[in-house]
């Protein structure tokens, strides 16, 4: 009977240890890619979020800047 305990105390280690080895390769690989992916982003000059909506913002104040504008002309022409 010992000789079977020993057995699956061996087996029960081995798969222990094969865990281990899959997670460590799990988590090489998530790294990789993540490597990958972020490396590919850059050399398409993709935008970040951030700047995305800074932009935005931007390119919104300007329309309102502008329409602000078209008012104060359109108030002037109406005078002269």
């Amino acid at each position: 009977m010992t000789a079977g305990n020993k057995f699956f105390d061996d087996m029960s280690k081995l798969m222990t240890n094969a865990m281990g080895v899959a997670q460590g390769a799990k988590s090489e690989a998530e790294t990789a890619m993540k490597g990958f992916v972020d490396r590919w982003m850059a050399d398409r000059d993709f935008v970040t979020r951030e700047e995305f909506d800074a932009v935005r913002l931007m390119a919104q104040k300007a329309r309102e800047e502008n329409m602000a504008l078209a008012a104060r002309l359109a108030a002037l022409e109406a005078k002269g």
